[in-house]
């Protein structure tokens, strides 16, 4: 999977890379001069291309102390008293960014005067004598001088950056310098780590075609350190990589005293040497995206990704089905509230989804199972699986999903036809995705609920762990299709305010003050694509611990018309908003989506921030195609999908009162 910002950590698109005004060529005394003595001594310069030829999983190598320290200050402050940043959230990073230092030279004089020591640094980096510096430690060959790509990037608490392998256009060498306070020396328990991925090498049997897959833990980490370098080639399906996230402390007095944890850094790509330049090769762009391209492809490396699809089809139902039998109703009440099975509820569902083609049901379990089922995912919740894949996937019935460039989830498939669970392996989960969601009479149930007739079912439970899992933004190819959520999350402060309602509605109801009718209502915008305001550095980079997004919402969103924009930016510095669903992790709560090919798709990264896990059973059910009436099938390919999010982003359906007696006896 690959998407234009996936590693475009600057939020800046390459064809916006540019240079207003011809940049002074330095002398390589005086580029040298910028460094710290000693750097180009061949016998150091010798031992980091020693190092990085040794460096695993792929070739990196971490050059410390790189730039004159006094050099290095000035820009540092330079940067805190004049540059602005823009607090920005897509589907792969959580970041504040600054503009292209590219267009430095583009500045009037009285800006550009404000940033000396920048505009120094950054001469001195793309100087042809540290060009030919990095050239000789990694082998890549000549570096364009006039291609200069680079950017400020802040993390603050909650801030991350996702896996990613930085393979775009003609980048050759990807790298960060790290800017942290060089008077409080950044901690590793802090996080911002730098952190490679090791690549796992598939043959294919029988056709000798090996296919490259990033494993989803990394294996090397490097904490960031003031005035350090770390880099490494740009390379297709080898160079994956992601930024670990920086820790919230646990009190504001201590994240005071430790500077706020502002892990400031510039980075950026060396490119390869564009027309003009020596070094230039005519059509070596082009080459290198369409090997690119075949290696990403070479031996099939969707085939490994995990989980698969294990869509069962079914059959259509028969005309002597369409009323619920007393044996299916006595089957659904094991596990839905009554309120849901009675048919004026029914008929109000399926009026609002059809009109909306989404829907959220809230306390969708009955009473006696939710609360087995809280109890066990609430005791499961609290225990430590480890960060070890293959020990999780040994000691217990989780697997994890993979590539993570893709996603990093733990889940369960159903049992399969030929397999029987031991009494130990089974649970309340595996109820759900044993037995109620694959069963008929579910099927039947949500066929009356969305006025769909579903052809297949594909199920199964999911775990996002905190500071470790996600989903990126894919696209759905074919007809719509039903995707259901039921959220199981114990723990609360998940940014949906029907935790608190729920809470206050069932200690009414143990006093004895049952309230029928009650409405509830969550706050319409927590989440959604807001402006955010543009805020200086100043106040920025001091830190700051108020952020109680934690992440873990599920997110539908309209694709981008504009091939330069990247479509899962959904909080950002404009009052764009095309969000179409977004549902919260929650408990006890089932989303009905009916999505079309027009919808990306991601559940955001969980933050360590976050009370719990998020969990959830999630499910995709293939419909019957309703035949058309000609009209739109709406904006950006979205469809009926996109008519949903309209409504059902902004309110939770309405109009239920507990007219049923959802008692213990069900």
């Amino acid at each position: 999977m690959k998407r234009k910002a996936d590693t475009q950590a600057n939020g800046k698109a390459d064809n916006l890379i540019r240079n207003k005004k011809s940049k002074i060529a330095l002398s390589a005394e005086e580029a040298k001069g910028r460094f710290r003595k000693g750097l180009f001594d061949s016998k150091i310069h010798n031992s980091y291309a020693d190092e990085y030829a040794k460096s695993a999983p792929y070739k990196h190598a971490v050059i410390h102390d790189l730039v004159d320290d006094k050099l290095l200050r000035s820009v540092r402050d330079e940067i805190r008293d004049n540059v602005h940043f823009t607090p920005k959230e897509t589907d792969i990073y959580k970041i504040h960014q600054s503009g292209d230092l590219a267009n430095l030279d583009g500045l009037d004089d009285e800006s550009l005067a404000k940033l000396p020591s920048l505009l120094r640094l950054r001469d001195a980096v793309y100087s042809e004598a540290f060009r030919d510096y990095i050239s000789h430690i990694t082998g890549c060959g000549p570096l364009s001088g006039r291609k200069t790509d680079m950017a400020i990037n802040v993390y603050t608490p909650g801030c991350y950056l996702l896996c990613h392998d930085d393979v775009i256009g003609s980048r050759r060498v990807s790298y960060i310098l790290y800017l942290t306070d060089p008077d409080t020396p950044w901690q590793p328990e802090w996080g911002g780590a730098l952190r490679l991925y090791p690549v796992q090498e598939l043959k294919r049997d029988g056709k000798g075609e090996v296919a490259k897959t990033p494993l989803p833990d990394p294996s090397k980490i490097i904490p960031p350190a003031w005035n350090q370098l770390s880099f490494f080639a740009v390379q297709p399906g080898e160079s994956f990589h992601d930024v670990e996230e920086v820790y919230h402390a646990a009190t504001k007095a201590q994240l005071d005293k430790e500077g706020g944890r502002v892990r400031m850094a510039i980075s950026g790509w060396f490119h390869i040497p564009q027309e003009g330049e020596d070094g230039y090769i005519e059509g070596e762009e082009e080459k290198n995206a369409k090997n690119s391209s075949l290696m990403q492809l070479q031996g099939d490396p969707a085939q490994y990704d995990a989980p698969q699809s294990r869509a069962v089809k079914v059959d259509k139902p028969k005309a002597s089905e369409a009323e619920f039998e007393e044996a299916d109703l006595e089957f659904l009440l094991k596990y839905i509230a009554p309120t849901y099975l009675t048919p004026d509820t029914l008929e109000q569902i399926n009026e609002h989804f059809e009109e909306n083609s989404s829907i959220t049901l809230a306390d969708i379990l009955c009473r006696k199972f939710a609360r087995r089922l809280k109890e066990y995912v609430a005791a499961e919740d609290a225990k430590d699986l480890g960060g070890d894949s293959a020990v999780i996937e040994k000691t217990s019935p989780w697997r994890v999903s993979r590539p993570p460039h893709k996603h990093r989830y733990l889940y369960q498939h159903p049992s399969g036809a030929d397999q029987l669970r031991t009494s130990q392996e089974e649970s309340p989960i595996t109820e759900l995705i044993d037995i109620l969601l694959p069963s008929r009479q579910f099927r039947h149930w949500l066929q009356v609920a969305t006025g769909c007739t579903v052809e297949s079912h594909d199920v199964m439970a999911r775990r996002f762990r905190r500071g470790k899992d996600y989903t990126l933004a894919t696209g759905h190819e074919g007809k719509p299709r039903l995707e259901l959520s039921l959220g199981i999350t114990p723990t609360t402060g998940w940014g949906d305010d029907d935790d608190d309602e729920d809470e206050e509605a069932a200690q009414a109801e143990r006093n004895g003050k049952k309230d029928k009718g009650k409405s509830k209502s969550k706050d319409k915008g927590k989440g959604k694509g807001r402006a955010v305001e543009e805020e200086p550095a100043e106040e920025q980079v001091d830190g700051g611990d108020d952020d109680d997004d934690v992440g873990g919402h599920e997110v539908y969103m309209a694709s981008a018309d504009d091939t330069n924009e990247d479509a899962a930016i959904y909080k950002s510095a404009t009052d764009d908003d095309n969000i179409l669903f977004f549902q919260s992790a929650s408990w006890n709560k089932m989303a009905i989506v009916l999505r079309d090919s027009g919808a990306l798709k991601f559940v955001k990264y969980v933050s360590s921030r976050a009370k719990g896990d998020r969990w959830d059973i999630s499910g995709t059910f293939e419909v019957e195609e309703p035949e058309s009436d000609g009209e739109d099938g709406g904006e950006n390919g979205a469809g009926p999908a996109g008519k949903a999010a309209e409504s059902s982003s902004e309110e939770e359906f309405q109009g239920f009162s507990d007219s049923v007696d959802d008692s213990e006896s069900d």
